[in-house]
Order: structure tokens, then sequence, then C-alpha cells
């Protein structure tokens, strides 16, 4: 081969090499290789000069291009192992074939798996396009791992006791709904059962946000969530939780106004047919303020119900009637009694107290309607009030919750302001009082009457605002000094705790230490005891000594202790050896923990029949002994 204007240019080649080129390139599946060796024909891969371009130029040559390999050059190709997954329904089986299996084959394996006729089965997911079971996999070219799936349109749907099964499980489950209000962009996390349905959602919402249920624009329910009488477990949302948007729909005056600024032909579809009339307040005058008559009269219910038991449940009365006279853009009510309020507002930490503001309502003040609609709902009040207050609320008009709430505002705020609320006349309100939190007692910082415009609402309120602020950065100081002074102490306390206990653990340590002496002390002394007692009563057993001078044969033993003593005695010839090792004993030394040698020949004795006299086992007349403990 030469290298030719940058190019490759094949030269005259010998066929085995150009064939062996070939191999590495084209699969040996298809075709037949022609070998001039002997005229055989040897499978291999079809040459097709169309399908691969030489990359130069070819030799100059009238003879087409055969190609050629010997037959010793062949190697028989090992089958490959195709990965499938197939997905039926909610199963999915893995199947492992080698590539030279059907389609066939693996219908055949999803029939036992499935428990599906093969007749009945539609295996699809092919890369081809659908293909017959008789087709090879080894003709596809499929790659290593392969995705599947199985239809059955012939069957019928699975029986629906594990749907009804599921959807009883989800009714019993508790989904945790995070819903967002738009508008003020607060975030509330509500539990409901699976049971609850969509309508009483919306219901609690709107107690939340006193946007009513059918002025609520929503995000974030499911597509099936279609109907509201639709229970949770069966709307589609996701389990354990799921987040929602909720705000407040443009009402038809807004729109109307909208429509007139941008002078664009739009039509409003309103929710209902009345909505127009019940909306006619967001316009911020009603018809008792044009002709000078008192509102009152043109109320359906009150504000609050008389004698109400529960101030929660009168708040939650007072936010419903305000939002349907008033529209829903208003400041949050705390929903709650008044002493809930201010553990609300004053009883957290320095930096996250707030003011507390008390609306006080009255229907029978020609002033009510007008400082509710243009001042008290006006948007930048709303946001101010939001950010900064904690807005309480109480309505005056019956003289039962009237009584009432002075002699809350005697016990809290003292009677000098419960005398100032008292005399105030009915044409004076509402009234908004601002309410700072101290140490010792809650002080009134401004009683706003509703003869204001929105501007010197604004000033009175960021005017408390500041006074309370510098109030504010003192507490958060004193309140800093106070929990560093209580960490130093946490501290000392904590390291006295730990020196108590290690001294109370060292002390447990020692004590359990002189018992376990105690006990090893006392057992050593019944072990002596014992000793003691097996000594005596063996040396009461033992024979007298005889004298030298006897009739009958006399054996001296003469003993070494391990201290270098000598133990001396003299034995009958014929007593037996137990006598020996009895005698050594009552010394002090038991057998069974000393060995008893004798020196010429060197031999332990006390691996000798006991029972044997002296005689026998040779100590006799006399013999040198010496003990040695036992390992």
């Amino acid at each position: 081969m030469m290298f030719l204007k940058g190019k490759f240019q094949l030269q005259q080649l010998p066929a085995h090499y150009l064939q062996a080129a070939i191999n590495g390139v084209i699969p040996q599946e298809n075709g037949i290789l022609q070998s001039d060796y002997g005229g055989e024909t040897i499978p291999g891969p079809a040459f097709d000069p169309t399908s691969h371009p030489a990359s130069a130029p070819a030799p100059s040559s009238s003879s087409a291009f055969r190609p050629v390999m010997p037959s010793r050059q062949i190697v028989e190709r090992q089958p490959r192992m195709l990965d499938f997954r197939v997905e039926y329904r909610d199963r999915n089986v893995d199947v492992v074939l080698e590539d030279s299996c059907t389609v066939g084959e693996i219908k055949q394996i999803l029939e036992n798996e499935l428990q599906i006729p093969v007749s009945k089965m539609l295996l699809k997911g092919w890369k081809t396009g659908d293909v017959e079971d008789s087709t090879v996999l080894k003709s596809l070219h499929l790659p290593k791992n392969n995705s599947l799936y199985v239809l059955t349109p012939d069957l019928p749907p699975p029986s629906s006791s594990s749907h009804a099964g599921a959807l009883q499980e989800s009714l019993n489950q508790n989904f945790m709904l995070i819903i967002t209000h738009r508008e003020v962009q607060r975030e509330y996390n509500l539990n409901f059962s699976g049971s609850s349905t969509i309508q009483e959602v919306k219901r609690n919402v709107y107690d939340l946000t006193s946007i009513p249920v059918r002025h609520q624009l929503w995000e974030g329910w499911p597509a099936s969530a279609t109907d509201d009488s639709m229970c949770l477990a069966e709307s589609g949302l996701s389990y354990p939780c799921h987040r929602l948007t909720v705000g407040r729909r443009s009402s038809p005056a807004q729109t109307r106004e909208q429509s007139e600024e941008q002078s664009t032909d739009v039509h409003m579809v309103s929710d209902s047919d009345g909505d127009d009339f019940e909306d006619a307040s967001e316009f911020g005058v009603d018809d008792g303020e044009v002709f000078g008559m008192a509102s009152s009269a043109l109320r359906k219910s009150p504000m609050m119900p008389e004698n109400a038991e529960n101030e929660g449940d009168a708040l939650l009365q007072f936010t419903a009637e305000f939002s349907s006279r008033y529209g829903d853009c208003h400041p949050v009510f705390f929903i709650g009694s008044l002493e809930a309020a201010f553990q609300e507002a004053f009883y957290v930490k320095a930096r996250d107290r707030k003011l507390l503001a008390i609306y006080l309502h009255h229907d029978e003040s020609v002033l009510t309607n007008v400082f509710c609609s243009q001042m008290l709902c006006a948007e930048s009040i709303v946001s101010y009030l939001s950010q900064n207050f904690i807005t309480w609320a109480w309505d005056l008009t019956k003289d039962a919750n009237r009584a009432r709430f002075l002699t809350m505002c005697n016990r809290h705020f003292g009677s000098v302001v419960a005398q100032t609320i008292r005399t105030q006349k009915t044409d004076q309100f509402p009234l908004f009082l601002i309410i700072m939190g101290k140490r010792s007692s809650n002080e009134v910082l401004n009683v706003i009457q509703g003869n204001t415009t929105v501007d010197e609402l604004m000033m009175r309120l960021m005017a408390a605002m500041e006074i309370f602020t510098a109030q504010q950065q003192e507490d958060i100081k004193d309140e800093d000094e106070r929990e560093a002074r209580e960490n130093v102490k946490r501290e000392q306390d904590e390291a006295y705790r730990l020196s108590l206990e290690a001294d109370r653990a060292k002390r447990e340590a020692h004590e359990r230490e002189m018992a376990e002496q105690f006990r090893l002390e006392q057992i050593r002394k019944e072990q002596e005891e014992e000793r003691e007692a097996i000594r005596l009563s063996l040396e009461q057993a033992l024979p007298p000594e005889p004298k030298e001078e006897n009739a009958e044969p006399v054996s001296k033993l003469r003993i070494r202790t391990p201290s270098g003593e000598f133990l001396e005695r003299r034995f009958l010839a014929s007593n037996k050896l137990q006598i020996v090792f009895d005698f050594v004993a009552s010394k002090g030394f038991p057998w069974g923990e000393f060995k008893l040698l004798s020196t010429f020949p060197r031999r332990d004795v006390t691996q000798l029949d006991p029972n044997k006299s002296l005689l026998e086992v040779k100590l006799f007349p006399q013999e040198t002994l010496f003990l040695e403990a036992k390992e």
C-alpha cells in the first residue's frame, strides 16, 4: 500500500488479505462466500459494492472483484444474548434469549408467565414494526437491551375488585394539600381524608382566605377532577401531598372597569345570573350611602350572631359576611379568641412579634360602608396590615356583643380604654385600635375613627410601626442577651451534670471493685476453710506412726516441699501408697495440686496405683521424695 496525494490507493493485494478486511466490516450472517480453493461454497458475507463505497479509486483491472477466504480462516460465530423487558398492564417480565431464537419463542415464555394464550397476544414495541412469530431475532439486528409490551385486545379487562380495593385503601388515607393563596402569597398545609370531597376543600379554603367558593380560581387540580362532589381519593391527586394555588376571580365590576380602560371588546361570563347584584358593593358605595340612610336596613344578616358563645365561630361568620358585603380584598381577620390573637402577636420571639389591630364594626354608623369599602379594603392597606399586623375584628352593633367586648377590653387593656370605647358615639364608628404588647401590659398606641382617609390611615399605621420597631429592636437586644446568658448557664449546668455523672461513675466503679474484692476474699476464705477441714480430717484419719523398732518392716520417707523444708515420717511397709498421699495432703499439699516425685529413678509417684503397698512400689526401706506443683 502506498500514499498518493494524501489518499489511500489499493495495489495488487493477496486475496485473503482483502477477505480478512471485509470480514472485519461486514457481519457474517447473510450471503455466500465463493472459494477458489477446491471450488467449495463457504457461508459468509455477501459483498455489495454500492453499499460500501471505496475511499480510493479501484485498481485498473477488468476482472470482477470476488472476495476469497481460505477455509482454514473461518471461525464459527458465537450466539449473542438479548435481554427483553416486557410490560403487560401492571406487570413486568424479564426474558433472556439467544439471537438465534424466534419471536414465537418469546411469546411461549410469556404465555407461561402471564397465563395468556399466544393466539390472544400481540407483542409490540419492535423498532422495525410488527414482526411474524417465525422471525429470527438475529435478523432484526437488535441491541443488547430491548423494551416490549403486550396487548390483548380480544381479552376482557381485569376484574374491578382490585381497583375497588385500591380505592377503598385510598379513601382511608390522608392527603396533605399545600395550598398557596396567590394574592397574599401565604401557604396553608391542610390535611384531608380521602373520603373528603373537593367541595369540602373549597369551603375550608373559603374559611381561611375569605374567598367565596364561586369566586375561587384554582390551579393544580388534576384533569380528572371535574366535579366538586368527587372525593379526593378518586380525583387523581398526588399522594401523600399535592400542591394547589387559589386566587380570587375578578368580579364583573372589575372586569367592566378593565374593559373600559383597555377599550377592548371582551365579554366576561358571570358565574351566575345574580353576580352583578351580589357584587354591587365592590363599587365602594351602596344605596344606603347615596340616600344618607343607615346601611343596616339593607343587610340580610348580621355581621356577628348575638350572644355568640364561641369567639372563633363568631369570627368565621364575621369574615364570611364581610366578604359578601365588601368583596374578597380585605384584611385577613384572625379566627379565634382575643387571647389567642394576643398569643399570636405578642407571646412569641421578639423577631416574630407583630402589632395587633382590632377592628370594631358597627352597622348603625353611616361611616361604616365608606370606611370598609374605600379604606379598609384598599389594596395598600390590606397589604400593609397582612405584613405587619395581626388583625382581629368584633361587631358592636348588638348590645350583648358590645358588653362582651367591653368586658374583654377592661380585662386586657384597663378601665380607661374600656371607658373610652364606651363613650364613643355610634357615628364615630368604626374604630381601629392599634395595640402593642409590652412586658407587663398591653399598650393602646392609637385609636383611629371612621372619619379618615386612606392616606391618613396609612400614615397612622406607619407611625405606629415606627414606635413598634424601636421597641422591637430593644426587645430583640434584651432577648439575645438573655438567651446568651441562658446558653452560658445551660453550658455550665451541662458541664456540672457531666462532672456529677463522671464522679458517680467513678464511685460506682470503685464500689463494684470493692464488692468484687470482697466476693473473691469470701471465696478464698471459704476455700481455705474447706481445705483446712479436709486437711484435719485426713490428719485424724492417718494411722499412728510406727516406731523404729517394730516387728513389721518399716519404711522411712523423707519428703522435700517446694519451699525447701523436709517432711519426715515412718510408715509400715505394708501401708498403702494412699496413706502417704493423705499424709502429704494433711500437711497442706493435696495430691490433686501437687506431684510427688522420686529422684533415682525419676518417676511420678502420684501416677502409681494408690492401693499398692509401699513395698510393692519400692518405697522401702527408705526413700527421698520431693513435691512439685502441677501445671
